[in-house]
């Protein structure tokens, strides 16, 4: 039902609410020059001036917590950028004498960790020239380097709160602490990398074996990057520190602001460009989304809709299952994040929980399951993922095509293997 400040209709409210999602997703296309954060905030705007939702109400449904989350995780990824860490990392991974397909194992497991750690898009952002030019200057074939990176950083932020925003969402909502999330979800991400570097080498056997049969490469005689040694150790101490705390138990939100908070008074006079490197704009799309969303919920329409296709009762292995076939649905037509804001209030986790709800609602397998499917879905299409535009992005700005079917010939095996290992992998927990 409406809610009692609601003048619009629900019929109104929801295709506002559709159609801001649609343009949301569809805005993130190559090529399609619209801001999803300005889509986004147009459509809360709009929502509101419908008289859909007051403004007060609108801002209740703003989750303070996360977006604090998520300036403190990108603040301390920014300081880490700007000491040059992730180039030291990159360059380290390319020393010594490695063949292609070894080159691509490290790759993989590099951006995994990383993605774990942080935030998937970040390192995405940072690696993405880094690998190309790496690739070049080994006289290896790009696309499955740049396949690895998109997949693995997918794949690897599956394990921890911190990987991706998606996880975010779903352990606050959930009240998940950061150990028994990674505990839980961590092997999925180990097990998902492994069927990345699989799929890879299997679909670019030729081109590795052809590049490793030319010649042999060593990038030890290379100097390693320029690093600001004083801002490094500071950005990586704060960084440790934050992952301490979070392992601690300490509250995820207060850590990282912590963690920000040392960074840039450490900065100086950079703490200016350092909080320039903040994508601001995820902020504001994740605020424009939790009212969107949320004004959706109000109307209960979308959880009578999503409740007829979540399942109810049966085995572990069922619920699980099902859940997850949803949520990697929902999660290819409007993306990742809108589907699971859309997924957490009929499935136990918001204020806007049906009275029909049943006991299986609000279990925490069945959150996992919505993190697990919505980031493993990423890795589906070439749009399906933030972290697989800005690869693709990145690489035709630098010359280099990363198609739409090409990624699809990795992505679509890669995802269904992942899926069906992660899904087996929660339901052998039970629910």
């Amino acid at each position: 039902m409406p809610t009692a400040a609601s003048t619009a209709s629900p019929v109104l409210t929801m295709a506002v609410g559709i159609a801001t999602l649609l343009a949301v997703a569809f805005g993130r296309v190559p090529g399609v020059s619209l801001s999803r954060a300005v889509l986004a905030l147009a459509g809360a705007t709009a929502l509101v001036l419908t008289g859909a939702l007051t403004l007060d109400r609108a801002l209740a449904h703003v989750d303070g917590e996360v977006l604090v989350l998520l300036f403190g995780l990108m603040a301390v990824n920014a300081a880490l950028a700007e000491a040059g860490a992730f180039r030291l990392v990159t360059a380290l991974v390319t020393r010594g004498v490695l063949g292609p397909r070894r080159l691509l194992g490290v790759l993989v497991v590099s951006a995994g960790v990383l993605s774990a750690l942080f935030l998937n898009d970040t390192v995405a952002i940072m690696l993405t020239p880094l690998v190309i030019r790496a690739a070049r200057r080994l006289g290896l074939p790009p696309v499955p380097y740049l396949l690895g990176l998109a997949l693995a950083a997918n794949a690897g932020s599956v394990a921890t709160v911190t990987g991706n925003p998606q996880n975010v969402l779903v352990a606050v909502a959930a009240d998940i602490d950061y150990l028994t999330f990674a505990a839980r979800l961590a092997p999925v991400g180990v097990a998902s990398l492994a069927v990345v570097y699989l799929v890879l080498v299997l679909l670019y056997r030729r081109e590795l074996a052809s590049a490793g049969g030319r010649a042999e490469w060593t990038g030890a005689r290379e100097a390693l990057p320029e690093v600001r040694r004083g801002a490094m150790w500071l950005s990586g101490g704060a960084a440790l520190g934050m992952l301490a705390a979070f392992a601690l138990g300490v509250n995820v939100a207060l850590a990282a602001l912590a963690a920000a908070a040392v960074v840039l008074m450490g900065a100086g006079k950079r703490s200016g460009a350092m909080l320039r490197r903040v994508d601001y704009g995820l902020v504001v799309l994740f605020a424009a989304l939790f009212v969107v969303v949320g004004a959706m919920a109000d109307t209960g329409l979308p959880q009578r809709w999503l409740l007829a296709w979540l399942p109810r009762a049966g085995s572990a292995l069922e619920v699980v299952g099902l859940t997850a076939a949803v949520t990697t649905l929902l999660s290819t037509v409007v993306s990742n994040v809108p589907a699971v804001l859309m997924l957490l209030p009929a499935t136990g986790f918001a204020d806007t929980v049906p009275a029909a709800a049943n006991a299986w609602l609000g279990s925490p397998s069945l959150a996992l399951t919505l993190a697990m499917a919505s980031t493993l879905a990423g890795n589906l299409t070439l749009v399906a993922s933030v972290a697989n535009l800005i690869v693709a992005e990145g690489a035709r700005r630098l010359g280099i095509e990363l198609g739409f079917w090409t990624y699809l010939r990795a992505g679509l095996p890669v995802t269904l293997a992942t899926l069906a290992l992660g899904a087996l992998w929660l339901a052998a927990g039970g629910l």
